[in-house]
């Protein structure tokens, strides 16, 4: 699946038929759904129209059972009700982060994924312990999943090793990868998906490179990985929303301006973005 960027015009205005577009491109490349409204998504400054309006446009361009929004929010009220408006536009199931800007205990945690449980969607945690200073740990997913507040976890903190803790101590909890530089090794590990960032760029290869990975061809894996990795660590750097974005104008997709907080990138970095992309393009990737 794509954490999906969210193409803006100029003027910092949502281009709702470019997103359309690009939602539907990704889905007919042979990406499984899409994820709208997460970090990549730049939810955080959007309206709540707006927020409301790109659950509906991604449901209409690909149908529902493809789409699977963030409901991130600072506290478990905001969170449902954005739950119920993901449900209420169609979309099957949703990825949540532990409450935003504070920095819950494990019985709060569990009570906020309660709450938005019984909104009646199937909900994916999001494990990023970097950006909410909360560590969704093996142990507490594990309780989280026997509890039926949880499906499945987008794993984000880069420590492989959870994989097999999270598989001995929830052996029916789906494991995501969800940085995309440890795709490769979350994938040998048992991970039964990828929520991906660079997807929005090189869909076709990205596709290839999960699918040779968890069929276990590692010969064909990792001749991909090898070209990739230099743009898929992007996706783990605080830059990652411009570099993806600007990595898609290289190859001709809608990536477009940040809006503030996020500024341009300097232009080392953007010389940077653009070689990788431009490398990656030359290699027959796309």
């Amino acid at each position: 699946m794509v954490a999906t960027t969210l193409p803006l015009r100029a003027d910092l205005s949502i281009d709702y038929d470019a997103f359309a577009d690009h939602v539907r491109g990704l889905v007919d490349a042979g990406c499984d759904g899409v994820v709208p409204n997460g970090s990549l998504g730049e939810y955080q400054v959007l309206t709540a129209e707006e927020r409301a309006e790109v659950v509906r446009v991604a449901v209409e361009a690909v149908g529902g059972d493809r789409v699977m929004p963030g409901v991130a929010a600072y506290g478990s009220a905001e969170a449902c009700r954005w739950t119920e408006q993901a449900a209420r536009a169609g979309a099957e199931a949703v990825m949540l982060l532990p409450p935003n800007a504070y920095r819950a205990d494990d019985a709060e945690v569990h009570a906020h994924y309660a709450d938005v449980a019984s909104v009646g969607l199937p909900v994916v945690a999001y494990n990023n312990p970097f950006d909410t200073r909360v560590d969704l740990a093996p142990e507490l997913l594990a309780k989280l999943h026997a509890d039926g507040h949880i499906v499945g976890v987008k794993e984000f903190s880069g420590d492989t090793r959870r994989a097999y803790r999270l598989a001995e101590l929830a052996p029916g909890l789906d494991l995501l990868a969800g940085a995309d530089d440890v795709l490769l090794e979350l994938a040998v590990a048992g991970a039964k998906g990828w929520i991906g960032g660079f997807l929005n760029v090189l869909p076709h290869s990205c596709i290839e490179l999960y699918r040779a990975a968890v069929a276990g061809d590692l010969p064909r894996a990792r001749e991909l990985y090898d070209v990739l990795h230099p743009l898929l660590r992007w996706d783990t750097r605080t830059e990652f929303v411009q570099a993806i974005k600007l990595s898609m104008d290289v190859v001709g997709k809608p990536g477009g301006p940040c809006r503030p907080p996020r500024r341009p990138l300097n232009a080392e970095t953007r010389e940077s973005v653009r070689l990788a992309t431009e490398r990656a393009v030359a290699a027959g990737l796309s």
